[in-house]
C-alpha cells in the first residue's frame, strides 16, 4: 500500500526510500516484529482463556513434555496476523508472486488451524485425517503453482552447474506443487520443541531474501550464472516480513514457551518458503537451506517404512528430535544444536550462487 502512495507522488522526497527493495524488507521485518510484540500477551491471554488445557501432549513421547500441559496453541495466528499486515503495508500490490506466497500462507495457516482446532475440541493430538488435511494443501498448492508459472519457465535449474536445467513441461505444475505441500509438513514435523521450528525458518528466510533479490536483478543473475526472474526481488519483502514475525513470535516461544505454534502456524510458514523456492526457481536449493526440515521429514518416513517391514524402529523415536531427547539431550540442546546445522545449511545454500 505504502509503495502504490509512493508511486502516486513520484517517490519524491522521503518517498523515494520506499522504491528500494532492501529498504521494504528491512522495513517489513521491523514492522511484523513490532506488530507481534504488541499483541502477544493479549493474544496469549485470550487463547488461554478459551483453551482451557491448551495443547494436548501425546502420552507416548518425552516425559519432559508432559510438564507442558495447558500451554496455549495456535500461537500461529500471532504470526500470520503480523506477516500480513506487514505484507500489506510494505509490498507491491501489482506483484503476482507476493500474493501467490501470501495466499499459500493463509491458506497452509487456515488448514492449520482447522487440525488445531480439531485437536484442542477433542482433547486428541490427531486432529484432521491426514488425506482431507493433504488434498486441501494440493488444492491451495496448485493455484499458486498456476499463478507462479505463467510468469516464469517450467524449468528445474540445477544448482551447482552455471545455466544447466531440466526443462520438465507441464510436470512443472506437479512439482511446484509438491514441493509448497513439501515444505509445509517438514517444517509441521519439525515444530516439535519449544523454538525447534521458528529459527531454522527465520534463517531460511533470511538466506532466500537474498536469493530472491539476487534473481530478481539482471545484472547480478547474470553474474553469478543463476536464473533471472523478474520482479522476484518483491519476494525479499516477504521474506522480511516472516523474519520479523518468526522474532516476534520467538520472544515468547522461548522456554519455558508461554504459546505453541502449532500447525496453524508451522503449516504456513513451510508453506511460504517452499513457495518463495518455485517462484524464485531455487527449488532444489530449498532443499539444501531446509536441510533440517528435510531430515526430520525424512525420519518419519523411514521409521514408518521400516517398522511396516519388519515391525522394529530405526530411531528410539521420529521426528529426529525426540530421537535425541531419547537418547538423554536436554531439549535446550538439541534445539540449539538444530539450529547451528541449520545456519551451516544456509551458508551452504548461499554457496550455491557461487559454485557454479
Amino acid at each position: 500500500m505504502l509503495f502504490l502512495i509512493a508511486q502516486w507522488f513520484h517517490f519524491a522526497g522521503l518517498a523515494n526510500l520506499i522504491r528500494y527493495q532492501t529498504f521494504r524488507s528491512g522495513a517489513a521485518l521491523m514492522t511484523a516484529l513490532v506488530i507481534a510484540l504488541m499483541i502477544g500477551p493479549r493474544f496469549i491471554t485470550m487463547l488461554r482463556s478459551r483453551q482451557g488445557k491448551g495443547q494436548p501432549i501425546r502420552e507416548d513421547g518425552p516425559q519432559s513434555h508432559l510438564a507442558k500441559r495447558g500451554t496455549p496453541t495456535m500461537g500461529g495466528l500471532m504470526i500470520l496476523i503480523s506477516l500480513v499486515i506487514s505484507m500489506v503495508l510494505w509490498m507491491d500490490l501489482s506483484d503476482p508472486f507476493s500474493w501467490a506466497c501470501l495466499a499459500v500462507t493463509v491458506g497452509f495457516g487456515a488448514i492449520g488451524f482447522l487440525d488445531d482446532y480439531d485437536k484442542v475440541k477433542k482433547r486428541s493430538h490427531k486432529g484432521v485425517s491426514a488425506k482431507a488435511r493433504l488434498v486441501a494443501e494440493f488444492v491451495v498448492a496448485g493455484v499458486a503453482a498456476y499463478i507462479i508459472v505463467s510468469h516464469i519457465s517450467t524449468n528445474l535449474y540445477v544448482p551447482f552447474i552455471s545455466k544447466r536445467y531440466i526443462p520438465l513441461g507441464p510436470l512443472y505444475y506437479v512439482f511446484a506443487a509438491v514441493v509448497i505441500v513439501g515444505a509445509g509438513n517438514a517444517v509441521n514435523l519439525t515444530d516439535g520443541l519449544d523454538g525447534l521450528a521458528t529459527m531454522p525458518v527465520i534463517i531460511a528466510a533470511g538466506t532466500f531474501a537474498i536469493i530472491a533479490y539476487l534473481a530478481g536483478r539482471a545484472d547480478y543473475s547474470a553474474y553469478l550464472g543463476i536464473p533471472h526472474v523478474p520482479h522476484a526481488g518483491e519476494l525479499a519483502i516477504l521474506c522480511g516480513g516472516i523474519m520479523g514475525a518468526g522474532l516476534g513470535f520467538l520472544w515468547f516461544n522461548a522456554p519455558p514457551a508461554a504459546v505453541f505454534m502449532g500447525d496453524t502456524g508451522s503449516l504456513a510458514l513451510g508453506g511460504a518458503l517452499g513457495t518463495i523456492a518455485v517462484a524464485a526457481h531455487h527449488e532444489i536449493v530449498l532443499g539444501i537451506v531446509g536441510g533440517l526440515f528435510v531430515l526430520e521429514a525424512a525420519s518419519v518416513i523411514i521409521q514408518v517404512f521400516w517398522f511396516k517391514r519388519t515391525g522394529r524402529r530405526i530411531f528410539r523415536m521420529a521426528p529426529i528430535h525426540h530421537h535425541f531427547e531419547q537418547k538423554g539431550w536436554a531439549e535446550s540442546t538439541v534445539v540449539i544444536r538444530f539450529w547451528i546445522v541449520s545456519i551451516v545449511l544456509a551458508l551452504l545454500g548461499l554457496a550455491t550462487l557461487k559454485l557454479r
